[in-house]
């Protein structure tokens, strides 16, 4: 329903509702009550407008999730919180584009093309890929084990490195982009680090994947992750919402490594903190006989070392800082 006055809607729904200043703060609050919600109820005085049978005296919440169209952040009918059954039982709206979300079964589609009944869109080869049955299927049983053979340490290793950076925004909300079979989102969420994690994938294969793990696993079942699919070139957060970011073994798969980090860029808060692994293109032990071999091959896909620093300075991020093994690289850097 539409608020009575735009004045009114700015004052009930901030530019930034997910998050407050007493939140960064008190850290003792990040497991003992659904984070990041600003209530208002419905009455006869102000009524919202929406297709979400809202009734009178039912409760209507601004949620952690925004529009992919405009970013405004979207309304919410439904239990609270970020854990798969209450995600499932919600209905999520937009305002100001008129437009609804809701959970396909194990995730919550936030794709710009979420609803669309004739329109399609075919995405670059690499990103198909992912999307296969087959490949969301073997990715934990044997195809992210060969990753070994080119430096990553391994996934309990890389977890705890990156637990090493994301230090500084313990507490708060994690968003795992690229997740693929949820590996690490899984992780983050049974560490009890985080207030909630979300695993985030476009490929939606591989967010039923990240499910059937987790249903395996009574540890995680009830914790606070939710399944999003959603394209990171566009990322459904507002602006200045989220604390941590991760990206393992991501940005090689992304058609537009820049828009990509732009947008992590612009969801993350003062402080925040993003951390990415790839395979690098070659490095400064790469022979030199085969470096232009790899500089051809692997342009399109894999970045240097100097390129990946240069993409996050100019998207704005700040103390960045790597570790390099072989090929595998780890890199982080902070949001002013």
């Amino acid at each position: 329903m539409a608020i009575a006055s735009r004045s009114l809607h700015e004052s009930l729904f901030p530019k930034y509702p997910c998050f407050s200043h007493d939140f960064r703060r008190r850290h003792s609050l990040r497991f003992s009550s659904p984070p990041f919600r600003f209530t208002v109820r419905a009455s006869s005085a102000v009524a919202v407008e929406t297709d979400l049978s809202i009734q009178k005296n039912q409760t209507v919440e601004t949620d952690l999730f925004s529009c992919p169209v405009c970013y405004e952040p979207l309304i919410r009918k439904g239990p609270p919180g970020l854990n798969l059954a209450a995600i499932y039982r919600s209905g999520f709206k937009c305002k100001q584009c008129n437009k609804s979300y809701s959970s396909k079964n194990v995730y919550l589609d936030l794709t710009v093309t979420a609803g669309l009944r004739n329109y399609t869109e075919v995405k670059p080869v690499g990103t198909e890929l992912f999307r296969s049955p087959f490949v969301s299927f073997v990715y934990e049983r044997g195809w992210r084990q060969n990753f070994n053979r080119r430096g990553f340490p391994g996934p309990d290793e890389e977890f705890r490195m990156a637990q090493e950076y994301f230090k500084p925004v313990e507490g708060g909300i994690l968003v795992d982009v690229s997740c693929g079979s949820g590996l690490f989102s899984r992780k983050f969420a049974k560490s009890g680090t985080y207030a909630g994690v979300i695993a985030l994938d476009f490929s939606e294969n591989m967010l039923r994947q990240c499910n059937d793990f987790i249903n395996q696993d009574a540890s995680i079942l009830s914790s606070n992750i939710a399944l999003v699919r959603a394209d990171v070139s566009r990322l459904p957060f507002s602006s200045g919402s989220i604390d941590a970011v991760h990206a393992g073994a991501a940005l090689h798969c992304w058609p537009s490594p820049s828009n990509a980090v732009a947008e992590i860029s612009r969801i993350m808060r003062s402080g925040g903190i993003f951390v990415g692994s790839t395979f690098l293109r070659y490095t400064s032990s790469t022979h030199r006989i085969i470096q232009p071999f790899r500089e051809g091959v692997l342009q399109n896909n894999f970045l240097t070392e100097e390129e990946i620093e240069d993409l996050c300075t100019s998207c704005g991020l700040s103390n960045y800082t790597r570790k390099i093994q072989q090929s595998f690289i780890m890199f982080s850097a902070q949001k002013p």
